[in-house]
């Protein structure tokens, strides 16, 4: 592709000037694209316009940043900003007064050739002395210099109305345009004097690089600002990820900067990418346009298509430090104190790493691939592992004396029971019950299942019952499943594989009819919101309220909380009621265990949380985030510049595929590149250039991905904030 930068004042034809470039590779059967600034509102304004060239369809629409040549169509932006992105010895085709070697040192390692095209436009009447129109004329340089004939030129002039004294112009500059060697541009041709024409008055080579001649900026009684907000997905993300950053990244194809972005707060992107609730798609505020970002298939592909880094991480201090429990929290403390440069000992109860992730997710959610390239990375971090390690208040006080702190995250180990009265041989715990199913030690064929719970171990522990054989599996929940806590995908996927979902149910008795189980249970009713705002459930009291479900195996999913018993008494220390810590120790409590959300995500957060403030305490470091930040809201963004699209979504197995097998259930997106660049990006400039083509007066200039206003130059008008798709820019009264 060749991508060529126009710069010119307003009333000089530079956008004119792009669309004759490109009309003239079109006739050679290439694709070409031309644009421009349109705002421009006066005259003499500077602006800029763009010629795309290549053999294969043009997609991209945004501004040109590292153009390949550039033309100066006015003298006085003749300067070192044009060299912003050019391309390593790229052309430099100027409108100037003199020839082009003069202008060498002020372009080193550039090709440059120069025509004093205004001279020509003035004598030729092209426009008037004030405002001549140059472009005709720099047409037939830059034909010169990139290679085209002028039958070309002249051809592509009649296609679009030119003639006369535009073709006249055109032959001159073709054939006096200068080379920085003084010579004529294309290599071969005769060497001929440049011609003879008036001054204009204009040109003095002392007023180049100089700016407009007209000040706006005493009318203004605004000024605009450029700002980042918080986007919403950011905000609203348990695990601390910068969502936008990654997403943006995805859309560019660059898989592996999207990964490391994830990998600066999480180092389990593809497991969240298969597990979370994902609150940030929940939240986005495309939802309010057509449909949300499908953020958790993305933070998949990325996982599984990114290329991990090999750390080189190694300790650079002494103080060791302990973390109890290697779920998500553990792990991800871990992660990030070595990250810091601490000795890090991970101790597990079980045989095997994971926690909750290995022994309470099953693997046609969370295949164990998956899981052991993550925790392997986290390892790669230097990172001591002992397993079967289980640690009891007795052994807590132990490593208090010989670690310099120590992070408890050892998750939710005791279960809620419900007493059914005789129950022998029939209930079962759904976290026991999913721990022994990893383990392949469950079988169920022919039973009849009752699972009672509402929550994403209620599901798992229905599923997996399914794929074991089971003759008929129900889920028992005393709300309605608007109340269900589990993620509304894998309550859809639990009945599309044939669970039955009871709604508004109570078992309350198991009683026995010749050997064989009867489940009682009772309706309910929604009563009055609770103290977790979800509506209360009530009993019916009328006789059809009572019914009996026949059962061979119930399973308990009603939550867990964790097993205290490992803190010393009398030792904690509450922050507006959260357990932070342990007087007389240096113990940290995080995780479920601290606080119980329920979630791997949250985990993720709280561990890396954890990690910052046992970093604080010991180096006196203060990486954590206080800092309440402005979201950007839905109202904040342009919507009228985007089009609709619908979500790309996952693909998944048939329903036949997932009986009596275990293998995952989702495949993944496809079109990750198409689905991140649904993103609105909002409150973070992308650098879509909107602002810029929109400014009326030019003021907006970029170098990189740097925007800078020229306020002297301003008038305050508020297009750039009122067009801004991302509420990027604001007003501020002077």
């Amino acid at each position: 592709m060749i991508e060529i930068t126009i710069y010119g004042r307003g009333g000089q034809g530079g956008v004119t000037l792009a669309k004759l470039i490109a009309t003239a590779w079109f006739a050679r059967g290439q694709y070409a694209q031309a644009f421009g600034v349109y705002a421009a509102e006066r005259s003499g304004a500077p602006i800029q316009a763009y010629v795309r060239i290549d053999d294969a369809e043009i997609t991209n629409t945004n501004q040109i940043r590292e153009p390949d040549h550039v033309i100066v169509l006015d003298p006085t932006l003749i300067g070192r900003g044009i060299l912003a992105g050019l391309k390593a010895g790229g052309s430099i085709i100027l409108n100037a007064p003199k020839k082009a070697s003069k202008y060498a040192e002020l372009f080193p390692g550039h090709n440059i050739a120069a025509i004093d095209a205004t001279a020509i436009a003035v004598q030729r009447g092209l426009g008037t002395r004030a405002v001549p129109i140059v472009n005709t004329t720099m047409m037939g340089a830059v034909a010169r210099v990139l290679g085209l004939t002028f039958e070309e030129v002249e051809a592509t002039f009649a296609k679009l109305g030119f003639g006369g004294a535009n073709a006249i112009a055109a032959k001159e500059a073709f054939e006096f345009v200068t080379s920085v060697r003084g010579e004529p541009a294309l290599a071969g041709s005769p060497i001929a004097r440049p011609v003879e024409v008036a001054p204009c008055g204009l040109l003095e080579i002392d007023k180049i690089g100089g700016p407009p001649k007209i000040r706006t900026g005493s009318w203004a009684t605004r000024r605009p600002r450029r700002r980042t907000l918080t986007p919403p997905c950011n905000h609203n993300c348990p695990a601390g990820n910068d969502v936008q950053r990654f997403v943006q990244a995805t859309a560019r194809a660059d898989y592996n900067e999207a990964l490391a972005v994830l990998l600066e707060t999480s180092p389990l992107p593809g497991i969240c990418g298969r597990v979370c609730p994902a609150p940030c798609m929940t939240d986005c505020n495309r939802k309010t346009f057509d449909e949300g970002i499908n953020v958790r298939e993305l933070e998949r592909f990325v996982a599984d298509h990114g290329k991990w880094p090999v750390p080189d991480v190694r300790p650079t201090r002494s103080e060791r430090i302990a973390v109890v429990g290697s779920g998500p929290a553990g792990l991800t403390a871990g992660y990030h104190l070595a990250k810091l440069g601490y000795p890090v000992s991970l101790f597990e109860a079980s045989d095997q790493l994971g926690g909750v992730l290995r022994n309470g997710i099953p693997e046609y959610r969370l295949p164990r691939e998956v899981l052991d390239r993550e925790l392997g990375f986290i390892l790669m971090h230097g990172i001591s592992a002992y397993t079967e390690a289980r640690i009891d208040r007795a052994g807590l006080r132990d490593l208090t004396r010989h670690y310099s702190a120590v992070f408890v995250a050892t998750g939710l180990q005791e279960s809620h029971w419900l007493d059914l009265g005789d129950g022998s041989g029939v209930v079962r715990q759904g976290i026991e019950f999913l721990e022994s199913v990893h383990r392949h030690e469950e079988h169920l064929e022919g039973q009849r299942v009752v699972v009672v719970g509402g929550g994403n171990t209620a599901i798992d522990a229905a599923r997996s019952a399914r794929r074991l054989g089971a003759a008929s599996v129900r889920i028992l929940y005393r709300r309605s499943r608007a109340e269900m806590p589990a993620i509304a995908d894998e309550v859809d996927a639990a009945i599309e594989e044939g669970v039955v979902l009871e709604e508004l149910v109570l078992p309350v008795h198991i009683s026995r009819d010749a050997g064989a189980a009867r489940l009682e249970c009772v309706r309910m009713l929604l009563g009055e919101p609770d103290a977790s705002g979800r509506r209360q459930p009530v009993r019916r009291t009328d006789p059809e309220a009572q019914f009996v479900v026949p059962c061979d195996t119930v399973i308990l999913a009603l939550g867990q909380t964790g097993d205290i018993t490992i803190i010393p008494e009398a030792s904690e220390i509450r922050d507006h009621g959260e357990v932070v810590g342990l007087a007389g120790a240096p113990v940290f409590l995080g995780g479920d265990f601290g606080r119980n959300e329920g979630t791997v995500a949250a985990a993720i957060g709280s561990g890396r949380r954890a990690a910052l403030h046992i970093d604080r305490t010991i180096a006196g470091r203060d990486l954590v985030l206080s800092e309440e930040p402005r979201v950007a809201t839905a109202d904040l963004i342009g919507t009228r510049t985007f089009v609709h699209d619908a979500q790309r979504l996952g693909r998944t197995i048939d329903r036949s595929q997932r009986e009596h097998s275990f293998a995952e259930v989702h495949l993944g997106i496809e079109d990750a590149v198409g689905e991140a660049q649904r993103c609105f990006s909002c409150g973070v400039c992308n650098s879509c250039d909107t602002c810029v083509n929109y400014c009326p007066e030019g003021v907006l200039t970029t170098d990189g991905d740097t925007y800078t206003f020229n306020y002297d130059y301003c008038k305050g008008c508020g297009v750039c904030a009122t067009e801004c798709p991302r509420g990027g820019i604001v007003m501020s009264e002077l």
